[in-house]
């Protein structure tokens, strides 16, 4: 496959999976509600909102698990390492966040927000990093 510089690659632990990005992400954000946080493991997760249309599984769509939460994004994985790879929006599958840990390089973007802080664990203090915090979703979030 050529990559060009606006063309991002990515997958999962094991190689089952893999994507691309055929657009440079629109924005990041750090998201810390419990969701995340479960999914995870950790006091939070940071994704890359991507352009619609732009994400495309290149390999392994047969490994690709998804849990759809009432009322949210479904969370997509790797069935069979279990990485967390990317969410999307299910009224509008085109509309896709992924994990900046998926991508096999820097994606070009940064953070530029808190979300759901109000749900952060006392175990994992958030930095002083000077991005806007929201105790929920951002205020024109989607």
């Amino acid at each position: 496959m050529d990559l060009t510089p606006t063309t991002f690659a990515g997958g999962c632990g094991c190689g089952a999976i893999r994507f691309v990005v055929h657009e440079p992400p629109m924005l990041a954000s750090y998201c810390h509600c419990t969701r995340c946080q479960r999914r995870t493991g950790g006091g939070s997760s940071v994704q890359a909102r991507v352009v619609p249309g732009s994400f495309s599984l290149t390999q392994g769509e047969e490994h690709v698990g998804v849990w759809a939460p009432p009322g949210g994004f479904e969370k997509c994985f790797c069935l069979r390492c279990g990485s967390a790879l990317f969410s999307r929006n299910p009224a509008d599958p085109t509309t896709v966040a992924v994990r900046f840990g998926a991508f096999d390089t820097d994606p070009g973007v940064r953070p530029s927000y808190r979300q759901f802080v109000a749900y952060a664990p006392a175990w994992d203090t958030i930095p002083d990093d000077g991005l806007p915090r929201y105790p929920e979703r951002p205020p024109a979030a989607t």
